[in-house]
């Protein structure tokens, strides 16, 4: 079962072929063989595992006369930033070990309207702030192509989850490219959409204006399937926009004859692997032999994304992690004063890199200094919108590489954190552009490591990255070595 599509799943079990008591068992075990065993890869995909729920969920939906919905006894597994009610939500921080959710986020409602059984969460970067899951609290998730290396993250977990066949589907979320880099890195199907297209109640705030929840599939059309589910208005997030949600799975025709691909070819003269750049190459030929139009487009001020997107991440993370003063809920170290439980609850409950980020932010925001960095920084924003607007013009999708780089190793970029933060060069200019953007896996290092490639689309318009998308994974997969790139049919 592991190796069946969320859809093939649901065809199953209405088919009578299995029960979705079975396929919950089949991915506990999953779990269990590759996440917990001592004597095994140890991937630690998952934070906590939900077993007893899992199982009372698909117990109940055998005993329905009818099909819940097009997600009828699904696994799917949830970042641990992802609230679910009567459940541990951690984020990857000491700050919130014991914090219990007290309500149901929104798409955790229309994952289980829709038929889901929720498994377990994922392991993450502490409040989704990294790019390997390094920063996690509780330790870091393991690449199935190699666990000596990240899968990436801060979503790194609902990506192995997935790449290891352990569930079908998972959640992230995707503040500066945390569904797409550890997709990439891991190989499989991952979807950010626009800004506001997926209520964001019920997940813990990182940078609001931001933030993103989206899935990881091993297909495109399961993530068409399960963002069709998640998406749609909700009156709990104001930020969540009423805009009709369109069949995506519809969209999914396989071609893209016509269709008008842009390149910035200029953000990829420097900095990226030459495998990573082969492969990409070879994907983009392959997209004009399926008769797409290759456009050459300019994207100026993205090469200032980096900078940008970490002062106004930060500044919103200042603010953010405000809430957590040991007063109300979360971790609380008693002190004798409340200046020095501040002090001491946010000394033990906080980790390095949230800290330094904090500082960063609170800085930028500070007097005499707002006017430098954090509106300088949204002025810039402004101007990376302008130049996706105008590009959008020319062509339907632009294409660019999802990371730099394929897998590095642990510890490579953990003291380094430029160099950390530099793995987000092709993601985070989506996200300050509120703009949809798609992972797809394009090719294999000469190491066996996985490559991906992104398609950024225009606000709201999803369907034609996923179309795009599942256009090229039908037609084969390109394998990168040091023979060059050859095509394989899959």
């Amino acid at each position: 079962m592991a190796t069946l599509s969320a859809a093939a799943l649901r065809q199953a079990i209405l088919n009578k072929e299995r029960t979705a008591a079975e396929v919950c068992e089949g991915a506990l075990a999953q779990i269990e063989a590759l996440d917990r065993d001592p004597q095994g890869p140890a991937l630690h995909a998952f934070q906590s595992v939900l077993a007893d729920r899992a199982r009372a969920r698909a117990a109940a939906l055998d005993r329905q006369r009818t099909p819940a919905g097009p997600l009828h006894g699904v696994p799917i597994a949830l970042k641990d930033n992802i609230l679910v009610r009567g459940s541990v939500t951690t984020a990857g921080s000491r700050m919130l070990e014991d914090f219990v959710s007290p309500y149901d986020a929104t798409v955790v409602q229309k994952l289980e309207e829709a038929g889901a059984v929720i498994v377990g969460k994922t392991t993450c970067d502490e409040f989704a702030m990294g790019s390997s899951t390094e920063n996690s609290a509780f330790g870091p998730a393991r690449n199935p192509a190699d666990p000596s290396r990240t899968p990436g993250g801060s979503s790194g977990g609902s990506a192995v989850a997935v790449a290891a066949g352990m569930t079908p589907l998972a959640l992230g979320s995707d503040t500066g490219g945390s569904i797409r880099q550890p997709a990439a890195l891991t190989g499989v199907v991952g979807v950010k959409p626009t800004y506001g297209r997926v209520s964001r109640y019920g997940l813990i705030a990182f940078a609001s204006s931001l933030d993103q929840i989206g899935p990881f599939a091993t297909t495109v059309a399961d993530a068409a399937l399960a963002l069709e589910v998640i998406a749609g208005g909700d009156t709990h997030d104001a930020t969540s926009a009423q805009t009709p949600v369109p069949r995506y799975t519809a969209a999914l025709t396989g071609s893209v004859r016509g269709t008008r691909i842009g390149v910035p070819s200029a953000l990829l003269e420097d900095g990226v692997d030459a495998e990573v750049k082969a492969a990409f190459v070879a994907a983009t030929a392959r997209m004009a032999s399926l008769g797409a139009t290759i456009v050459d487009v300019d994207l100026p001020h993205s090469r200032h994304a980096i900078p940008v997107y970490y002062l106004i991440a930060t500044a919103e993370a200042s603010s953010n992690l405000a809430r957590y003063d040991g007063v109300r809920y979360g971790l609380r170290v008693s002190a004798p004063t409340l200046a020095s439980m501040y002090e001491r609850t946010r000394a033990r409950g906080f980790g390095a890199e949230v800290k330094r980020r904090i500082m960063l932010g609170t800085y930028a925001l500070s007097a005499g200094y707002y006017d430098a960095y954090y509106l300088k920084a949204q002025q810039v924003r402004t101007l990376i919108r302008r130049d996706f607007d105008a590009a959008f013009g020319a062509v339907d999708t632009i294409l660019m590489p999802t990371s730099p780089v394929p897998a590095f190793k642990f510890g490579e970029r953990v003291d380094d954190p430029l160099q950390m933060y530099l793995a987000d060069v092709f993601t985070v200019s989506a996200n300050l552009a509120g703009i949809p953007g798609i992972s797809v896996p394009c090719g294999r290092t000469a190491a066996g490591l996985p490559v991906g490639m992104q398609f950024l689309g225009k606000p709201w318009d999803e369907a034609t990255i996923l179309r795009c998308a599942d256009a090229y994974e039908r037609s084969g997969t390109v394998t990168t070595g040091a023979g060059g790139s050859v095509y394989s049919t899959s």
